[in-house]
């Protein structure tokens, strides 16, 4: 189970910090509700930047993305061998750290009735601004391209200021190529939640919407593969 740790460490902290953002804005009473796109673009950016510090100190490379560690392992920048330690850890974490924000946020969840007060699994995972399901995956293709190709390039980016960059180039894509579909770019980040959200008794939930959430899974793999097989090729 080499990476397994670094990476359930590192994805917990990563969602604990990103949905953590998407809770503050939209539920009732917070002293954050109504932030604007660019709070979350960079809570989301720092959530990664923490979340790849803490997973190369606990002996992962700091994936935190199925959509990473697949598109790594096809054209040989990761071991087959660590793939299913990465990917458990990856959505264990995730799921952990949905429970975690369930937690923090419970009153306020109790408080916020129904999607018009702000609760919905919107907080947990990702859904369209406008629902077209082509263009929504593309959307996350697109996304997810421009943030592991750059990705490939920072060779190991758990060292020194890396993660910041990693952090960085989240935000970048947060804040424009992000608005369409709530930019996932990550499986592990939408699906456990999702579940998470599905399973447990948050107060009055509505939807989980998991007719959509092919889009967040098969997105970003496709961006992901397609990414690291340009860098292959390049090289």
């Amino acid at each position: 189970m080499q990476g397994f740790l670094g990476e359930f460490l590192g994805t917990l902290v990563l969602i604990v910090f990103g949905i953590g953002s998407g809770a503050a804005v939209n539920l009732k009473q917070t002293y954050t509700k109504g932030q604007n796109w660019t709070f979350i673009a960079l809570a989301w950016g720092l959530a990664v930047t923490f979340g790849v510090y803490v997973a190369g100190q606990f002996g992962s490379q700091g994936h935190l993305n199925p959509a990473v560690t697949i598109g790594f392992a096809l054209f040989g920048f990761f071991p087959w061998a660590q793939v299913l330690p990465y990917l458990v850890g990856q959505f264990l974490g995730a799921f952990v750290g949905a429970v975690v924000i369930m937690i923090q946020y419970y009153p306020h969840f109790k408080a916020a009735k129904s999607p018009a007060d702000g609760n919905s699994v919107g907080i947990f995972a990702t859904g369209p601004a406008i629902p077209n399901p082509l263009f929504n995956f593309l959307s996350e293709v697109i996304a997810t391209f421009f943030f592991i190709f750059p990705l490939l390039n920072l060779g190991n980016f758990t060292q020194g200021l890396k993660p910041l960059i990693v952090g960085l180039l989240i935000v970048v894509v947060g804040l424009t190529l992000g608005g369409t579909t709530g930019f996932a770019i990550n499986p592990a980040r939408d699906w456990a939640p999702r579940l998470a959200y599905t399973i447990l008794p948050v107060p009055n939930k509505s939807d989980a919407n998991w007719a959509y959430a092919w889009v967040p899974m098969c997105g970003p793999l496709v961006g992901g593969i397609l990414a690291a097989g340009l860098q292959a090729w390049l090289h």
